[in-house]
């Protein structure tokens, strides 16, 4: 059992940045792949970003390539997504995941075992 808490959303203005955190209560975590995932009003929940449990192997959207880096620290049983360069468009519900699937695959979100509870990221024009 895993469970996460995300923290670090909030309100930015286009350009600006955010990282976001999720805590992780468990003593598995380095077991674990962990995801984030992003839903806006109206949208279905889209993968943003994976990083294997290894930390060997990392995945972006496209829509947010060179501008989110995904991070873990194990010993903190924290992953972290850095946000740059914000735009409008990034405004969301952003959610953590965790998967300990053997067919994981990163940009399905029913791959994922756990989730947190969501923050909220707005982006203003």
């Amino acid at each position: 059992q895993v469970q996460l808490v995300e923290s670090g959303g909030g309100l930015v203005q286009a350009g600006g940045s955010l990282r976001l955190s999720c805590a992780a209560a468990g003593r598995t975590f380095s077991s674990y792949h962990m995801g984030w995932f992003r839903q806006a009003p109206g949208k279905e929940r889209e993968f943003v970003a994976a990083k294997t449990y290894s930390g060997t192997s990392t995945y972006y959207a496209d829509s947010v390539k060179g501008r989110f880096t995904i991070s873990r620290d194990n010993a903190k049983n924290t992953v972290y997504l850095q946000m740059n360069s914000l735009k409008p468009e990034d405004t969301a519900v952003y959610y953590c995941a965790a998967s300990n699937n053997y067919y994981y695959y990163h940009r399905s979100p029913s791959s994922y075992n756990y989730w947190g509870q969501g923050t909220q990221v707005t982006v203003s024009s």
